[in-house]
């Protein structure tokens, strides 16, 4: 039996008067899902264990098959795992995002979480000038995707509260930047770098070119290194993933997946889908277990962008479900997902139970759903790893 995991990051939603109070999942396109969700097992999965952060890194870390409230220590030394950054035991990491602030007369407002959605070479360029000019031996500046990146801080502080940039996309900052101990050091690294970054030639070049300048850097997401128990021991198959994210990268490299390298997956719409799911066949003839992940619908809903988050939940369809069904023989297995509810009118992470679909080629199961895949599919509740043990073993708790 070969086993595929297809993450759609942030695919459910809230009902939308604009979509006649439809879900973008309920209106979107996507008949090789429903087709799955009529003839296989649907149930709902609760990513976000009560008292946790509703981000990709717990929600991830539950679909994964590992409980968070065992393994989480903070979204950045996942993210660093991934990237390949060595940590000690003492040493800190941070998220740390190219970010476009809005100076207004009012106050300082968090214009785009994503520096107006920066390029990875143009962002390669300035967090390398932010590491020449702030890092030393107590503070590493890491290059990343777009506009995701780590700062490590040796032997730094980390039990302070910080807010991820997304959740308060035009909203004043004042009320969210980083308190309690060691966040004094963390505030003057952010002040500083908008120094560097305000007349950085590059972003000089992005505003004439009309684009929105990456002029700051907010940290946060911090932790310790995490350990992992290894996928083939807990579950006894060998897996990999694809995925354009480090943070998924770097859940999937802790416990002992291959992550290679897919040409043109950018964590937007305009990532290689095909692509993706071309990687995924190769992997399976080698891997008894493939995850794909894709964050574009994650990325629409935060950029309140119903549009664009159909259009990327139809893509997933067209372009990575239908081509693995299409070009896999019996027996395969397939589970379809969301890590998270990713509602277009908040435009950040909700944490709630969110729908699933398990579905074997070539055999019917009970427990379908007539109106296909969408937030109301199934009824059952699992933790993640009870879903990872009913779909590879098919054991029910």
């Amino acid at each position: 039996m070969k086993y595929v995991v297809i993450i759609g990051d942030g695919m459910a939603d809230f009902p939308l008067e604009e979509l006649d109070g439809r879900t973008p999942l309920m209106a979107a396109k996507k008949p090789c899902m429903d087709m799955m969700a009529r003839e296989g097992f649907c149930g709902k999965v609760v990513t976000v264990p009560e008292g946790f952060p509703p981000g990709s890194d717990v929600a991830c870390m539950s679909i994964f098959g590992y409980d968070p409230a065992k393994y989480y220590t903070g979204r950045a030394p996942i993210e660093a795992f991934g990237m390949g950054i060595a940590m000690d035991e003492n040493d800190v990491a941070f998220r740390c995002n190219l970010v476009n602030l809005e100076f207004t007369s009012a106050g300082t407002v968090m214009g785009d979480y994503s520096g107006g959605h920066i390029t990875t070479p143009e962002a390669k360029i300035l967090i390398e000038d932010i590491n020449k000019k702030l890092g030393n031996n107590e503070f590493v500046f890491y290059p990343g995707v777009s506009y995701r990146h780590i700062m490590l801080w040796k032997h730094g502080l980390w039990q302070m509260k910080t807010t991820p940039p997304h959740d308060i996309t035009k909203k004043e900052i004042a009320p969210y930047i980083p308190s309690g101990d060691g966040s004094e050091t963390i505030v003057d690294l952010m002040n500083k770098s908008q120094n560097i970054l305000g007349g950085h030639p590059l972003n000089t070049k992005r505003i004439k070119e009309g684009k929105l300048p990456a002029n700051s850097i907010w940290l946060w997401g911090q932790g310790k290194r995490s350990q992992f128990p290894s996928f083939f021991d807990k579950y006894q198959l060998k897996g990999a993933t694809v995925a354009a994210v480090d943070l998924v990268k770097g859940i999937s490299s802790m416990i002992g997946f291959d992550t290679p390298f897919v040409k043109g997956a950018t964590g937007y719409i305009d990532t290689n889908f095909k692509g993706k799911a071309q990687k995924a066949l190769e992997l399976l003839q080698d891997h008894d277990i493939v995850y794909i992940h894709v964050e574009a619908p994650d990325e629409a809903s935060h950029n309140g962008n119903t549009r664009e988050k159909i259009q990327a939940i139809e893509h997933i369809d067209r372009e990575i479900v239908s081509t693995m069904y299409e070009s896999l023989n019996e027996p395969v297995k397939f589970l379809i997902v969301t890590d998270h509810a990713t509602p277009i009118s908040m435009k950040t992470h909700y944490g709630c139970p969110v729908p699933f679909i398990i579905f074997t080629k070539g055999k019917g199961e009970s427990g379908g759903s007539p109106s296909g895949y969408n937030e109301n599919a199934g009824e059952k509740e699992f933790t993640g790893e009870e879903l990872i043990t009913f779909f590879i073993r098919g054991q029910k708790p």
